[in-house]
């Protein structure tokens, strides 16, 4: 206790230092805390936006249909396995779709996509694509063959609201064949693969011109939370034997690898700006021990020892830690908290960019709680061993030479 007190007053008896030592410890600790913020905040978008537009938390299919995603492995009974899928627990969404790839065509130009036939407010309950209408009308009722499209595909087409396009595909004879569309609606996500590569029609209309009355390829499923992905999947794939049921990370691989790389560019950013603490700290604290030369030598003259002029050393470096981590902390959090309501909007900067790789142009920054703990465990390991090689400095000093400096 005697030691912890010696070492409190001695951090403040050079105020400035110790203050710029804090200053530098709160404002890597708020740097670290807002870039990894920001990176999980890029990570959340990426992954929302999948989840939410493209592959959902889970998918049933004929045990066939991924593996060439051909047409003719349907479900059957599909609209009963999308009930008796919806009675399960946490399930909060299901919408049974039929999927068909093909060319759509218009008087300017061709492309290749996806049409997706859906039942619009199933689709709507799930990925909330009607929620991202620009213009028209999200598949209305009582008009025939209508198709809402992606307001980037619409440009590249040149085609606009009551446009006739022609999607020509293969059917389930194995007969390539075409049906005219008129352009109800348009939308816009931030996910321009997405918005270019697919369009929604309602699914009697693609069913009929398909040649299958009641077909559908898919069943997307969204849960209450991700986390219940697996357990949900295992109860479905007990419940329905012969299916293929996968999770949100088994459809799409690359949403762990972004993850992973998020999870570890966190990390390599906490090590970088935790090395940089390191040599301040150490800078600084060798600059204290060699202006105390004198002091240490008459401490160590009237019977301290060197393990206890050692610990004085660690524990002034560890209180400066014990100081400016908290106050870096609150800092940081504050910040994650505003923006991670109002969020960052980098759509001046980088909106087209971030798009293009399924982000939205506003980042809502968030922090899990333990990488505070993470964070503080790591700022107290730093200043270990930046005091390491100061307080070395400080036990090998012999009192009588120490005494003799001025």
């Amino acid at each position: 206790m005697m030691l912890l007190k010696i070492a409190w007053r001695n951090i403040w008896r050079s105020p400035v230092r110790s203050g710029v030592v804090m200053a530098a410890i709160a404002l890597g600790v708020w740097a670290v805390i807002f870039l990894m913020g920001f990176s999980i905040g890029m990570a959340n978008s990426y992954v929302d936006s999948a989840i939410r537009l493209e592959v959902a938390h889970l998918q049933v299919h004929h045990p066939e249909y991924l593996t060439d995603r051909d047409v003719h492995f349907v479900l059957t009974r599909a609209d009963s396995l999308a009930e008796l899928v919806a009675a399960e627990p946490g399930v909060t969404a299901v919408s049974v779709r039929t999927l068909v790839d093909g060319m759509l065509s218009s008087a300017r130009g061709s492309r290749g996509l996806r049409v997706r036939g859906v039942d619009p407010a199933e689709e709507a309950a799930l990925s909330q694509l009607d929620r991202k209408l620009v213009e028209g009308a999200y598949l209305p009722e009582g008009q025939r063959n209508a198709l809402y499209l992606g307001r980037k595909l619409a440009d590249r087409l040149g085609v606009r609201l009551r446009s006739r396009v022609v999607f020509t595909f293969q059917d389930l004879e194995g007969n390539i064949t075409s049906a005219a569309f008129r352009v109800a609606g348009l939308f816009d996500v931030e996910n321009n693969g997405f918005e270019e590569g697919t369009a929604l029609a309602r699914r009697e209309d693609l069913n009929r011109v398909l040649g299958r009355p009641g077909a559908a390829h898919e069943i997307a499923v969204m849960l209450e939370d991700a986390a219940l992905a697996d357990t949900v999947a295992t109860r479905l794939r007990n419940r329905l034997p012969g299916l293929d049921v996968q999770t949100y990370m088994q459809l799409s691989p690359e949403i762990r690898l972004f993850e992973s790389q998020i999870s570890a560019s966190v990390y390599i950013i906490m090590a970088i700006v935790m090395l940089g603490l390191v040599f301040g700290i150490v800078n600084t604290m060798l600059m204290a021990v060699l202006e105390r030369v004198r002091e240490l030598g008459m401490l160590m003259a009237i019977g301290m020892n060197r393990p206890r002029v050692f610990g004085m050393i660690v524990l002034e470096t560890l209180l400066l830690g014990l100081v400016g981590a908290p106050l870096g902390m609150a800092l940081g959090a504050g910040m994650i908290r505003w923006y991670g309501r109002h969020g960052l909007d980098l759509s001046a900067y980088a909106g087209e960019g971030l798009s293009e790789f399924g982000m939205s142009a506003v980042i809502f920054p968030d922090v899990y709680p333990g990488m505070y703990v993470e964070l503080a465990a790591a700022v107290l390991v730093t200043a270990v061993l930046g005091s390491l090689y100061p307080a070395w400095k400080a036990v090998r000093l012999r009192p009588v030479e120490a005494l003799r400096k001025l």
